[in-house]
């Protein structure tokens, strides 16, 4: 149960794309949803010569470089945490609800939660990368003439891209936060656990946001998976 609590958060992170995949041949998630309005947006920009789409992509950026540098420094307070572990293992187990942790066990937990925070900031630093790729594009169209419909396509899978990686840090940050209640019991931690996963599969299944989306209209255009 100790080892289980500790490791499922980070396997549903993992195999939440396979998980996503199954979901999606019966049910339109909404990051596939949203993914048709990233195609409208660019078909719609590339018609336009005004400043609101660099604004826009702009706003995004700093969304995820926020992210980024709070992972930084997310990393790092792990790695004081677990180099100081002896002096806090007196208060971490006055948390606990009656299982009794090894120190083995802290070691690994942070372990995990270390592995977590990093794979959360690559996500976001690949984010991030995506997103100045597809500034560099829109700013290389020309608003003159019509669009290449392939250059089109690139912008709009390199803003899904970067919205996918958003995406998987954003649900790392999640998990993360569901591995603290292992510190109360391993029981805990496993139910937060299966209640993060659920709670995203609702937020992107079934949720009242998924619902308004699927009614807006979309481009007639698929973008590459």
């Amino acid at each position: 149960m100790t080892l289980l609590s500790t490791f499922l958060p980070l396997i549903f992170w993992a195999f939440y794309g396979l998980l996503s995949k199954a979901i999606e041949t019966r049910r339109t998630s909404m990051s596939a949803l949203m993914a048709r309005q990233r195609l409208r947006w660019v078909q719609n920009a590339v018609r336009r010569d005004t400043p609101i789409d660099g604004i826009l992509t702009g706003n995004i950026m700093s969304a995820v470089s926020f992210f980024a540098s709070t992972s930084v420094l997310l990393i790092l307070a792990m790695f004081a945490v677990i180099g100081q572990l002896n002096e806090l293992l007196p208060t971490l187990r006055s948390l606990s609800w009656g299982d009794v942790y090894t120190d083995f066990d802290y070691q690994s937990h942070f372990v995990v939660m270390l592995v977590m925070t990093v794979m959360a900031f690559l996500s976001f630093t690949l984010s991030l990368r995506h997103f100045n790729h597809f500034c560099i594009l829109m700013g290389a169209a020309d608003h003159s003439t019509n669009a290449d419909p392939a250059e089109v396509r690139a912008m709009a899978n390199l803003n899904t891209q970067g919205a996918r990686h958003f995406n998987s840090g954003i649900r790392a940050y999640y998990f993360s936060i569901a591995n603290v209640g292992w510190f109360l019991s391993s029981t805990v931690g496993i139910v937060m656990a299966v209640g993060t996963i659920g709670f995203i599969i609702y937020r992107e299944y079934f949720s009242a946001a998924r619902r308004a989306i699927s009614q807006l209209p979309s481009s007639t255009t698929q973008i590459e998976d």
